[in-house]
């Protein structure tokens, strides 16, 4: 009988797979578990709650940290062969309020730039489908060289008409 419950002599018996599965499972949830604890900030964040408190006073007023500055009505002559034509145009400077009224004082400079910008421009460059887009990108970064780099965020025209 002995003979019997042993396995034949070539066969070794089977292992059970278990102890390595369930390890696996473990792993898996200890890895998960720690990412989401490091990434939520739990650990090794340290102000995570003031990190929420922050964006959540962002998101409430957006908003509230920036004004418009005017920039006056400029009538610029464009040049073309057969006749001249004129470029109606108007902007204004998206700036925080902080720095309202230094981009206000050095509005006559601002003014001077986008005038000699927008005098050296012919036609070709203003018909372009793109040419706003571009434009626009070009003279808000020359107002950002005059007023200095983080007092002008953006540049709105308001009207960009050619006669």
């Amino acid at each position: 009988m002995a003979e019997e419950d042993t396995a034949p002599e070539g066969e070794t018996p089977k292992k059970s797979k278990m102890p390595m599965i369930l390890g696996l499972v473990l792993a898996l949830a200890g890895g998960g578990g720690g990412f989401y604890a490091t990434w939520s900030g739990m650990i090794l964040g340290g102000d995570g709650e003031k990190k929420v408190a922050e964006e959540k006073k962002e998101v409430a007023d957006p908003f509230g940290d920036i004004a418009f500055v005017e920039v006056e009505p400029m009538v610029i002559s464009v040049d073309s062969q057969p006749e001249r034509r004129l470029l109606r145009f108007r902007a204004q400077l998206e700036v925080p309020k902080s720095y309202e009224e230094d981009v206000t004082k050095l509005l006559p400079r601002v003014v001077d730039v986008l005038n000699s910008y927008l005098g050296a421009l012919e036609i070709a460059d203003l018909e372009d489908q793109a040419a706003l887009t571009r434009l626009r990108a070009q003279m808000l970064r020359r107002v950002q060289v005059v007023t200095g780099q983080d007092r002008v965020n953006d540049f709105l025209i308001m009207e960009f008409v050619l006669t």
